[in-house]
């Protein structure tokens, strides 16, 4: 009786498809892996929508003015009697003036300053809107009659 050779390995088509599916998968995934742009645009919107929510709520729970100031890549609160705001608002972390910044993220255009009233209003008359560069399908809207933010 002679020994009987087993065949084991792969064929040309197994191959072959499975490097076709390492290809795909690899051109996909691998540049959301190189590119941190999409991830630190949506933080920042993620933070700047926290921001204004806290200062919404810092005005109304205070009784007091809460003044909202921007720049390009950053939203900084104050906090005052009158809308002039003349003190640091301090954050829940103890953080004064409360502010966030991004060093890889912006605004597309910077918005204009504004306030929170006492009873959480806004003080412009129509909504600004706020965009994030990297994250402009979901703008930032700030409702004028009731200042949600959203």
């Amino acid at each position: 009786m002679g020994k009987r050779i087993g065949r084991s390995g792969f064929t040309l088509v197994e191959l072959v498809t499975i490097i076709v599916i390492l290809g795909i998968m690899a051109a996909i995934a691998v540049p959301r892996f190189f590119s941190r742009n999409t991830f630190d645009s949506r933080s920042f919107y993620d933070q700047a929508i926290s921001t204004l929510r806290y200062a919404q709520k810092a005005a109304i729970a205070q009784h007091r003015f809460v003044c909202v100031a921007f720049t390009a890549n950053s939203v900084t609160l104050t906090t005052g009697a009158t809308a002039a705001c003349g003190t640091n608002l301090t954050g829940p972390t103890g953080q004064s003036p409360y502010s966030v910044s991004s060093s890889n993220a912006s605004f597309t255009a910077t918005p204009a300053a504004f306030n929170f009233d006492a009873l959480g209003k806004p003080s412009f008359a129509t909504a600004p809107s706020i965009t994030v560069s990297g994250y402009t399908t979901n703008p930032i809207i700030v409702e004028a009659e009731t200042g949600y933010v959203h």
